[in-house]
Order: structure tokens, then C-alpha cells, then sequence
């Protein structure tokens, strides 16, 4: 939304017609985010537009700069149209960023004068910003020439090291959770590590090895995954029975895929923590559940002793097939309006 020569009074109007509502674009998706705010800046004209970026690139084991004469449009499809007008200019990261590596930007950008001038500061102070505060990403786009001369960043993303948050908790405090996931908050909150995804087997796994091991399968059957979820080495029953509220959590979840292997884990923990998590949320689709490594024969025992209905499976080609099939008649059963009962054998 463009304002242009308003007065204070017409800007708070415009801004009420925005707080409160749901934005949608490009960056939200389909289910849009909540506007808490509206920022007001200045109306710029610009003659350039340029991409800067810096990112930890594990290719040069550090910082590397990102530069691109192209700006103001989707780097993803300069990268694949137009790859030689993307230059990457890796910087040392005990020494920093010197006046070689802010020179080489200046070059590729094509600027001098006091253009140069201002941009070697800009991109040094942006530098030093994404080392202080344990960025993983600084990204701005655009970076523009102005009709008046100035050189400035107009948009800007950061992303921040999550295991940096101990130095930063200052920082980390304006985190706003009304703009994320309300299943990535509490997974956050659980320990867990989490996305979700367009699917309908919802997975538990440990380790983020297995995890996409256990993904590629379902696919490879034919399935599709409605999530990453990694419970981590050292999961309680606790946190087990908070990742089946997230996953069951998504109503387009009709089948669920447990794939644990119990090193460090105990199994018997993970198969109390999944009798819990299906007693107390009264699952009422299938459970196929895969344990191998510690204590699997007493968590055998304690799932045999249970009422709750879980399919057990040892080898995970069978578990993830069973998945898949069975999330297959519960989505048609779900479309004719059918209630299944997984109570019975099945």
C-alpha cells in the first residue's frame, strides 16, 4: 500500500483498516498471517536495484557474500535463468571482512563515486551485524541505487541460529508467535524438531536421519508424509505424547507412522509415552508403529498388554506400505462419509 503526501491522521486511518485482519501474499500462504502492525516509511524512487545476501555456505566453511545485479525479483529464478549473474564472494571468517571483499561487491555492483563509498559501509556494518548476532541468513532485496543518489537496503530478511538463543535472549524475545504455526510454537516448546508438511502420514521418528530415510519410503510407496518430526536421542514419554498431540493435530493426518530405533532411547519409554498419547487423545485412526535396539521386547510387552489398537510391524518396508494402504481407505472412507472402527483386527 502506497501514501503519498497524507496526513498523520489519513495514515492511522489506513493503518486501522489493516490491524487486526488477515494479510495474505506471496510469503503467507494460503492461510495468510494476522497484520499486529503496519509499518510507515519513507516513499523511495529507485534507478537500480540490486541482491545482497550473506550466508553461512558450508562449500567455504563460513560467511559468504551473495551479490547480484538483478534485485528486486526472485533469486531462486535469476539462479536458474541467469546463473553467471549470481557471484559469490566467500570471507574469512577469523580474520572478517576486509576492504578486498567490499571492493569485489562495489565491482560486481558496478558503483562508484559516493555510491561506492556508501555501499562499502553498508555492506561492512551488514557484515558485522550478521556475525555479532549468529545469523544464518541476511538477505536484502532489494539493495537500490536512489534517483537522489543513496544507496539503501530496502527490504530485508535475517534469519538467527535457534542454538544461539542463550546470547541473544534479548533478541529472541520479540519473537512474534501469532506469525508462526501454532504446531511449530509447541513443538519448539516440547524440544522437538518439526515441520509440517501437504501429506497424510503423520511420522514419529528419532534422529533426522531416519526421520528422512522414513519419508523417502512412504513416497517410495506411494505415500506422502504430513510432517517431519524428530523426537531427538533422549525423548520422555512426555514429549512423546505432545508430538502425537501435533501431529494429530492436522486433519489431514489418516494414518500414523512410528519408526523408532532405540540406542540411547529406550524403546519400553517410547511405547509408554505412545499407550499414553493414544489413550488420552482417543486416536481414531491407525497406528503402525516400528521399535528395534533397547528394550524393544518389554515395549513388545507393554503394547500386547494394551487394549489400545497398534499395528507392530519389524521391518519398516512392511510398516511403511501398511501405512500407506491404510491411510488410502481411511481418506476414500473419509470422502463417502464412512466411520470406520479400528477397534476390531484388522
Amino acid at each position: 500500500m502506497y501514501l503519498i503526501n497524507v496526513s498523520i491522521d489519513e495514515a492511522v486511518k489506513h493503518s486501522e483498516g489493516m490491524i487486526g485482519h488477515t494479510l495474505f501474499t506471496k510469503q503467507t500462504g494460503a492461510q495468510g498471517r494476522p497484520c499486529n502492525e503496519v509499518m510507515v516509511c519513507e516513499r523511495v524512487y529507485c534507478r537500480k536495484e540490486f541482491y545482497f545476501a550473506i550466508v553461512m555456505d558450508r562449500t567455504y566453511n563460513g560467511p559468504t557474500m551473495i551479490v547480484s545485479t538483478q534485485g528486486g525479483m526472485n533469486i531462486e529464478e535469476v539462479a536458474s535463468e541467469n546463473p553467471d549473474a549470481i557471484v559469490k564472494i566467500p570471507v574469512d571468517i577469523e580474520q572478517g571482512i576486509t576492504n578486498r571483499e567490499v571492493n569485489q561487491v562495489a565491482d560486481v555492483l558496478g558503483l562508484g563515486g559516493d555510491q561506492r563509498k556508501q555501499l562499502k559501509d553498508a555492506v561492512s556494518k551488514l557484515y558485522n551485524l550478521f556475525v555479532k548476532y549468529d545469523s544464518t541468513l541476511l538477505e536484502i532485496n532489494p539493495l537500490a541505487e536512489l534517483t537522489d543518489g543513496r544507496v539503501l537496503c530496502l527490504d530485508c530478511k535475517i534469519n538467527f541460529d535457534d542454538n544461539a538463543e542463550y546470547r541473544h535472549a534479548e533478541l529472541f524475545k520479540k519473537r512474534d508467535l501469532s506469525q508462526e504455526d501454532k504446531r511449530d510454537v509447541d513443538a519448539s516448546a516440547a524440544g522437538l524438531n518439526y515441520i509440517g508438511l501437504d501429506g497424510n502420514i503423520g511420522c514419529l521418528v528419532n534422529g533426522a536421519g531416519l526421520a528422512m530415510a522414513t519419508m523417502d519410503i512412504i513416497k517410495l510407496h506411494g505415500g506422502e508424509p504430513a510432517n517431519f518430526l524428530d523426537v531427538g536421542g533422549g525423548a520422555t514419554a512426555e514429549q512423546v505424547t505432545e508430538a502425537f498431540k501435533i501431529i494429530s493435530s492436522d486433519p489431514n493426518v489418516t494414518a500414523i507412522l512410528v519408526n523408532i530405533f532405540g540406542g540411547i532411547m529406550r524403546c519400553d519409554v517410547i511405547a509408554q509415552g505412545i499407550l499414553e498419547a493414544a489413550t488420552n487423545l482417543k486416536l481414531d485412526i491407525p497406528l503402525i508403529v516400528r521399535l528395534q535396539g533397547t528394550n524393544v521386547k518389554e515395549a513388545k510387552a507393554l503394547m500386547g498388554m494394551s487394549s489400545v489398537k497398534i499395528l507392530p510391524v519389524d521391518d519398516l518396508d512392511d510398516a511403511a506400505s501398511m501405512a500407506v494402504k491404510l491411510s488410502d481407505i481411511v481418506g476414500q472412507a473419509q470422502r463417502l462419509n464412512v466411520k470406520l472402527d479400528f477397534s476390531l483386527d484388522i
